[in-house]
């Protein structure tokens, strides 16, 4: 009798708990949540004013030396002091020996067919007298000025077809092309600066052996320089010889004025680019610097240009609407490493001036304002 009366009070007991552990749980669900609040960005903004957006076409490239030379030798012998040094950065003037090589032994091989030039004409005067008196002044006047120590003089026009026969017979025509071949290959033992300009490379010292054929060094022009850039088809049509062009070193500190002053006919088919020489002159400048081009192609008329990032995949941009983002179609037109131009946006819409992470259409955000007690 008293286990039942337990287990009845037991489970009164339980009842009693179970019920108030419901009402526990549906006063709890009843109460009402926290409303979080809610956070609107501050966003960065500009107030659209079309205008005429000038098209810059940017290229860069190195400098080269527009006037170079690769200085080879024809003949053989040993390399002579020409009283400068052969050495990379020594300037020489126009005409100045740069390299002189011992021609001894073959000006003395030139000096004897000279000289047998000489003899052979001299041979011929007492002929030239008797038979071709009317030609004789000529050849006499021709063998007293013939200098052996100087250039070969030109044989004097032969005007009949008796004097031709003549002087070619006796082989004055053949000893006189001889003696010029001569001299013509004595002249390659020496080479003079055929403009002022600095070495820039030196592979011989005076006294070492050249022999024929091989490499002395490299010869250029330090006045004017040329920047060889590559630029899309699209602008083909805006590259002309004699166009302006600004030259900026990559530190943004030197800047330069050069001109378009060759433009290649053809376009590579692979990259569709075509190839432009921009001349430019100032005595700072050195091979091998590297210039970054700013061509003007066109002026793009009813345009604006913004960061490249605020424009979207979909060639759409933000626009802010009673504080409320709105993404409208937009026409680019033109593209640069940072920035883009575009059409058809209104005057005086607001656009975003700096993109705000996790936009969206309809994003509530208020305009940032400096001014102060806003």
């Amino acid at each position: 009798m008293l286990r039942k009366i337990i287990l009845s009070v037991l489970g009164i007991a339980l009842v009693i708990s179970a019920v108030l552990y419901s009402k526990q749980l549906i006063a709890n669900k009843n109460k009402a949540k926290p409303v979080p609040a809610k956070v609107i960005k501050t966003v960065f903004v500009d107030t659209v004013k079309n205008s005429t957006i000038p098209i810059v076409i940017s290229a860069s490239g190195n400098l080269v030396a527009k006037r170079r030379i690769e200085l080879f030798s024809e003949v053989q012998g040993v390399f002579k002091p020409t009283g400068k040094l052969f050495k990379p950065g020594q300037e020489f003037r126009q005409g100045e020996p740069i390299i002189r090589i011992d021609a001894s032994e073959y000006y003395a091989s030139v000096q004897s067919a000279k000289s047998n030039l000489y003899n052979d004409i001299a041979a011929i005067m007492p002929d030239l007298r008797l038979d071709f008196p009317d030609v004789f002044s000529k050849w006499q006047t021709y063998l007293t000025n013939f200098d052996i120590e100087k250039t070969t003089p030109k044989l004097p026009k032969m005007t009949s077809e008796k004097e031709k026969f003549f002087i070619t017979g006796r082989g004055i025509v053949t000893s006189y092309y001889n003696v010029k071949n001569l001299e013509q290959r004595l002249s390659k033992y020496y080479i003079n600066a055929p403009f002022t300009g600095i070495l820039t490379e030196a592979l011989v010292t005076e006294g070492s052996l050249v022999r024929n054929g091989q490499k002395l060094g490299e010869f250029i022009d330090t006045s004017v320089y040329e920047i060889e850039v590559a630029i899309s088809r699209t602008f083909s049509s805006f590259l002309k010889v004699g166009e302006k062009v600004s030259l900026t070193t990559l530190d943004g500190i030197n800047t330069y004025n050069g001109v378009v002053s060759r433009v290649n006919g053809s376009v590579d088919l692979t990259t569709q680019t075509i190839t432009a020489f921009i001349e430019v002159k100032h005595p700072d400048l050195k091979e091998g610097i590297y210039l970054e081009a700013e061509l003007d192609a066109r002026d793009e008329p009813n345009a604006i240009e913004i960061d490249r990032n605020l424009l979207s995949e979909r060639n759409t941009i933000f626009v802010l609407k009673d504080s409320i983002l709105d993404a409208i179609p937009v026409k680019p037109v033109y593209f640069t490493d940072k920035k883009v131009v575009i059409k058809d946006v209104k005057d005086g819409s607001i656009i975003l001036a700096k993109p705000v992470p996790g936009s969206y259409s309809g994003m509530l955000v208020k305009p940032y304002s400096n001014t102060k007690g806003e």
